[in-house]
């Protein structure tokens, strides 16, 4: 079954209604999934919102809960091999996890982060 790597730049562009939110639901045609840590990263920018947008908190909250409705499988990354990886492609753990999973599904990345998608494009293609 084909899939979708989504990571958290991607999924806050649409939750939160940012200017990337159209390319990132266009560009996603099969099921999603991502690491586990999606779910801490989407915790983290709903509050990063709330504390820079204090008079939208309750309308963030609202976006914020839409995550738990989405349909996205979460997979644990290879923790032995990812340290490695985060090395190898100078990317945090957290990135690494994503194109891990993105590498090994031989799936698509969806992301806003650029670096991250650099190094996907030129592992993909290695």
């Amino acid at each position: 079954m084909s899939v979708t790597v989504v990571d958290a730049s991607a999924i806050a562009a649409v939750l939160f209604d940012e200017p990337e939110a159209a390319p990132v639901v266009a560009s996603v045609g099969s099921p999603l999934i991502a690491p586990g840590l999606l779910r801490y990263e989407m915790a983290s920018i709903c509050a990063t919102q709330l504390g820079s947008e204090p008079r939208l908190a309750k309308l963030t909250l609202q976006r914020y809960r839409l995550f738990n409705g989405l349909d996205i499988e979460f997979i644990e990354p290879d923790w032995d091999a990812l340290p490695l990886l985060a090395r190898q492609w100078e990317l945090s753990a957290y990135d690494a996890a994503y194109l891990q999973l993105a590498l090994k599904r031989k799936a698509p990345l969806v992301t806003l982060d650029a670096r991250l998608a650099d190094a996907y494009d030129q592992a993909a293609r290695a």
